[in-house]
């Protein structure tokens, strides 16, 4: 080949990557994979206004469809100058592969995460008035109620293969319980069928049940990390008296594969500092919500081992999307 047909092919090849990076002029939209109004979408608006000073305008988009997967598939598979990132959550990266026979993205290859925004926890609600008729304080008493009643109660969820369907599963398993599942499109019904008594109990995202708790329509038996939260100081860790239980949703942001690493720093750079500037801190603290460190590789890191816990809890338990 001659040197004018070498310096051709690189110049060709320099332009074709050119084309696929993000374009730093054109403006950034943040990818949401669910309704508007949840805490994921809450959450992008507060680091898309946050992080508009460093990256320019900043735009959320709602995608929701197929559990998050259809949000998470078109980022996965956006033009490279289209400048979307994803919100994406332990749904879209760790518990959605598992569960669809037909997954259209790769959960680890396709993207390039970010930044970690929170990892919360879910929590197990009961409704406060039937709670007080059937004499139920806390974890250990429902179980017992449960063990006394087999078959006889149903958990409502946000879902089939949802982090609360899940959370039961792991739940029934490990008191050796037994009820019956009521799933619903999202966790707003699944509380709605709280309160009016046609399911027991719900394993929902704090942020979404804490201002029924705090109105005192929902009790909170538990949480389903392995330690307690701030925005809930007097409400038990569920694994103090079911050992082993321990499940958090999380969610974070998420970059096409191709994003030039350089772009990816700085993206980081400006989602962190607005996550955790004071006025950022105070609208994720109305949320229950404290921002979260990880970023690039660590939170790749979590990711992948986030994506290996699941494999085996949803396998384990059997569950799958019909």
């Amino acid at each position: 080949m001659s040197l004018r047909s070498n310096l051709f092919s690189i110049l060709l090849a320099s332009a074709t990557t050119a084309a696929l990076a993000q374009s730093p002029s054109a403006p950034l939209t943040i990818v949401v994979p669910y309704p508007a109004g949840g805490p994921l979408d809450i959450s992008a608006r507060i680091v898309a206004e946050g992080a508009a000073a460093q990256l320019g305008s900043i735009t959320v988009e709602n995608k929701p469809g197929a559990g998050g997967n259809t949000g998470a598939d078109q980022v996965a598979k956006a033009p490279k100058a289209s400048n979307q990132v994803l919100m994406g959550a332990v749904a879209t990266h760790a518990v959605n592969p598992w569960l669809y026979k037909n997954f259209p993205y790769n959960a680890v290859k396709d993207f390039k995460p970010i930044a970690l925004v929170a990892r919360t926890p879910n929590v197990l609600v009961v409704s406060a008035t039937q709670a007080a008729k059937l004499g139920i304080k806390t974890t250990p008493d429902l179980v017992q109620y449960l063990k006394k009643n087999p078959d006889q109660a149903k958990y409502g969820s946000g879902g089939n293969g949802s982090i609360g369907h899940i959370s039961a599963e792991m739940f029934k398993s490990l008191t050796n319980t037994k009820m019956g599942h009521t799933p619903f499109q999202g966790s707003k019904p699944a509380l709605a069928a709280l309160e009016s008594g046609q399911v027991l109990m719900v394993f929902d995202n704090l942020a979404s049940a804490l201002p029924q708790i705090q109105s005192g329509k929902l009790l909170a038996l538990g949480v389903t990390t392995l330690s307690r939260n701030e925005a809930l100081p007097n409400v038990p860790s569920i694994n103090d008296s079911v050992q082993g239980f321990n499940v958090s949703t999380w969610f974070g942001l998420f970059a096409p594969a191709s994003l030039p690493d350089a772009d990816a720093r700085r993206y980081a750079t400006a989602f962190s500092a607005a996550m955790h500037s004071p006025a950022g801190k105070e609208k994720f603290k109305k949320m229950g919500i404290t921002p979260e460190e990880l970023t690039l590789d660590g939170f790749a890191q979590f990711v992948r081992s986030e994506n290996s816990k699941y494999e085996f809890l949803i396998r384990a338990a059997k569950i799958k999307i019909d």
